[in-house]
C-alpha cells in the first residue's frame, strides 16, 4: 500500500510515522505539510517531501493534521479515490464536519478515523467484564483525562496548546477519544448529558482548560468525565468502572488494567508499550480495509462524528 503522510508535528512524526514504518505492507511515499520549516527538518528521514499530496502516486493517505483543516482534506482525497486516515477529532464542531456530508457511502467507506486506543486489547477486556456480568450491571464510570502540563520553561508547547484551545475546550479534544471508548462499552451513544461545568484556572486562556459533565447512557450505566489542560501539576489519568460486583481501573498512560471482586484481584499488562500498540494495530486496520478485508473503516467517519457530537453537547452544557 502506497501511502503519504501529511501532518509532520509531534503525532505524525512521533507516533504515525514510526508504525507506518514497521509495517511490511506499507510504502511511505512521501511526506506532506505545508510549513516549510517541518519540510525541510523531516528531510532527514530519506523520504521525499513535498508541500501537497498527489493523489495519482499513492492509494492512501494518513493526516495527522489540526482538526480545523482535517475536513476538507478528508473530503479531497476521499474523493480522489484515496483511502484515508484522519487523527481525530473529526472537526471542531459538529457544523464543520458538515462538509462530510458531501461524501458517499463509498467514500465514505475508505475513511478511518484515527481513534487510535479503541484498538487496544485493554478496551477489549473491560468491554469483555462489562458485558459478561463480572463487574456486576449497571456500572459508574469514572473517567479523569489530563494531560498536557503546563511548563512556563516549554514556550512551544504552551503556545501550541493554547492556541488548540482557540478551537475548544479540551473536552472537544481529549473527548474524541473517551466518548469513542463509552459507546463502544457501553452499548451505545449516551442518552443524555445530565449536567456540565467548566473553570478556567487563570486569566488569559482564549477558553477554558477544565470541564466535566455526567452522562447517563443505555442499561442504566452513568458516566463522571474530567478533562484538563495547562495545569502545572496534573491529576491521575484514569477510568474506574464500578458496580455491584466488582472495580476495574485502567491506567490512561499505559493501559494496565486491575481487575478487584470478592474472588480475585489481578493486574493485566499487555506486551509493549501503549502507543506503539495501538499505532501498530491501527496501521494494520487501514491496511485491511486498503486490501478489502474490513468493508468500511473502523473507527468510521460516523464514529468520530458521533464522538464529537457528544463532546460538543458536554462543551455547550458547561458554558
Amino acid at each position: 500500500m502506497r501511502v503519504a503522510l501529511a501532518g509532520l508535528g509531534d503525532i505524525g512524526l512521533g507516533a504515525h510515522l514510526p508504525a507506518l514504518r514497521r509495517h511490511p505492507s506499507v510504502r511511505l511515499v512521501r511526506l506532506v505539510d505545508p510549513d516549510a520549516g517541518r519540510r525541510e527538518a523531516a528531510a532527514a528521514q530519506g523520504i521525499p517531501v513535498g508541500a501537497d499530496v498527489d493523489p495519482g502516486e499513492v492509494d492512501g493517505v494518513v493526516l495527522a493534521t489540526p482538526p480545523w483543516v482535517t475536513p476538507e482534506l478528508v473530503v479531497r482525497y476521499a474523493r480522489a479515490g484515496l483511502f484515508v486516515l484522519a487523527e481525530k477529532p473529526v472537526a471542531t464542531s459538529v457544523e464543520a464536519a458538515g462538509v462530510y456530508g458531501q461524501l458517499s457511502a463509498e467514500e465514505r467507506g475508505r475513511v478511518q478515523v484515527g481513534l487510535t486506543y479503541r484498538h487496544d486489547p485493554a478496551l477489549q477486556q473491560l468491554a469483555t467484564w462489562i458485558s459478561d456480568g463480572t463487574l456486576g450491571t449497571p456500572v459508574l464510570v469514572r473517567a479523569h483525562i489530563y494531560d498536557e502540563p503546563y511548563d512556563p520553561a516549554d514556550v512551544e508547547h504552551a503556545d501550541r496548546i493554547i492556541a488548540t484551545l482557540a478551537h475548544g475546550t479540551p473536552v472537544v479534544h481529549e473527548g474524541a477519544h473517551l466518548f469513542d471508548w463509552l459507546s463502544h462499552l457501553l452499548g451505545g451513544q449516551p442518552e443524555s448529558v445530565d449536567d456540565a461545568w467548566s473553570r478556567m484556572t487563570r486569566p488569559g486562556l482564549p477558553a477554558a482548560n477544565l470541564t466535566g459533565a455526567r452522562l447517563s447512557y443505555p442499561g442504566g450505566h452513568q458516566a463522571l468525565v474530567e478533562f484538563g489542560w495547562l495545569t502545572s501539576a496534573l491529576p491521575r489519568c484514569e477510568l474506574t468502572f464500578l458496580g455491584d460486583r466488582g472495580l476495574a481501573t485502567l491506567d490512561g498512560f499505559t493501559f494496565e488494567l486491575r481487575l478487584r471482586t470478592a474472588a480475585e484481584d489481578r493486574e493485566i499488562r499487555f506486551p509493549g508499550d501503549r502507543m506503539t500498540r495501538c499505532f501498530d494495530l491501527q496501521v494494520q486496520r487501514f491496511v485491511d480495509l486498503y486490501d478489502g478485508a474490513c468493508k468500511a473503516g473502523v473507527p468510521s467517519l460516523d464514529d468520530g462524528i458521533a464522538a464529537l457530537r457528544t463532546a460538543q453537547l458536554v462543551a455547550g452544557r458547561a458554558l
